[in-house]
């Protein structure tokens, strides 16, 4: 049962914030325009002309890894690469910010939680388990 929690809250992470870029939490969304700007600051290592690419990849990743994470297919893979581009992102903010911005939005906290979910080997209530019946 935990680690079908740990897979639906880690993909409604996911999924929540690519709703605020999208515009989806109404009031409450960045919208597009403030995620290529929070992407300007957060990849300040980056050329201004990477920052579109930068973020329509990490949106791309962010809604294929929430799914797959949702479904429970390819689960300990879909986890690992979420670890990775979350530990990535953290430290891009910490480039660009300073350590306590990824501390305070838990950034680390989600790669561990990531990398701790593609370390199980059974994935109760997933495809995964169907396949391997």
């Amino acid at each position: 049962m935990q680690q079908l929690l740990l897979r639906l809250a880690l993909s409604a992470t996911f999924l929540s914030a690519v709703a605020s870029r999208l515009g989806l939490w109404g009031a409450r969304s960045s919208g597009w325009k403030g995620f290529l700007d929070y992407t300007a600051q957060t990849c300040s290592w980056a050329p201004t002309g990477w920052i579109p690419f930068l973020a329509v990849t990490a949106t791309v990743l962010e809604i294929t890894l929430a799914l797959l994470l949702f479904a429970g297919y390819q689960t300990a893979s879909a986890a690992l690469c979420s670890a990775a581009l979350t530990f990535l992102f953290a430290l891009s903010m910490a480039w660009s910010f300073g350590l306590k911005e990824p501390l305070d939005y838990s950034v680390f906290v989600f790669s561990a939680a990531a990398l701790l979910l593609a370390s199980l080997k059974d994935f109760p209530w997933s495809i995964d388990q169907l396949l391997t019946r």
